[in-house]
């Protein structure tokens, strides 16, 4: 984002804002103390930093050909999870050079536990997962054959509950008024707003599980997936 659009960028995250149906609280409350410095960047009397900028950009998922030009879709959807091969370079040292593994069983987490603050075994440099937050095994057949038993996902945390991408998969924790579940399902429209459908793509796991949305404690979408012998 160049310069001179800086100063575009505050009403077009209103219109953002508006078609979200939130605040200025709701919208940059947890992205920013001070939610009521945004007023007169909406208005365009002030511009964006570029920090904040791409705070809000990946917090939001947002397009920013629409942040730039007024054009396009205001949020990005993003791509059904792919099998990837790694390049050179796939192992990494340190977290600055890749996204931690997190050698695992989801099945044991429960309650408050937060899955990103497990110990990593090593750190993997591979670009087009880079902007995700962990990899983590797959255990079990119910997402099978979109997840094998022994495959690693790579995830990221939706912060923003209310945009999910209907029919993609999601890494869904629970809190207690839903048993502190955590799983692999893909994720449906509700004909409720309070609420979405999980299913697995497994047939033989038949059955729909309808879930509050406000017990979800963690929401992260699944970027894409590799090999087990691929590590």
């Amino acid at each position: 984002m160049i310069d001179h659009q800086r100063k575009n960028v505050g009403p077009r995250l209103k219109k953002i804002r508006i078609h979200l149906k939130m605040t200025l609280q709701e919208f940059y409350g947890p992205i920013a103390k001070h939610v009521n410095n945004f007023s007169p960047i909406e208005n365009g009397a002030r511009s964006i930093g570029k920090r904040l900028s791409e705070e809000i950009i990946r917090y939001y998922n947002l397009n920013t050909h629409f942040l730039d030009t007024g054009h396009g879709d205001m949020l990005l959807k993003t791509n059904p999870p792919q099998e990837q091969q790694p390049t050179s370079g796939y192992h990494a040292e340190s977290k600055k050079e890749g996204v931690p593994y997190l050698n695992v069983n989801l099945s044991d987490f429960s309650g408050d536990r937060n899955i990103l603050n497990e110990s990593p075994e090593y750190y993997v440099n591979f670009r087009p997962f880079n902007d995700c937050d962990a990899y983590l095994p797959v255990f079990g057949d119910s997402m099978y054959p979109k997840f094998a038993s022994g495959e690693i996902i790579a995830v990221r945390e939706v912060l923003h509950k209310d945009i999910i991408q209907w029919g993609e998969a999601y890494l869904i924790q629970t809190d207690e008024t839903a048993n502190s579940l955590i799983t692999i399902k893909l994720l449906f429209e509700h004909p409720s707003s309070e609420k979405i459908i999980m299913r697995a793509s497994n047939p033989n796991f038949r059955g729909d599980t309808v879930l509050q949305k406000i017990s979800i404690r963690k929401l992260f979408m699944i970027k894409g997936k590799i090999t087990r012998n691929l590590l």
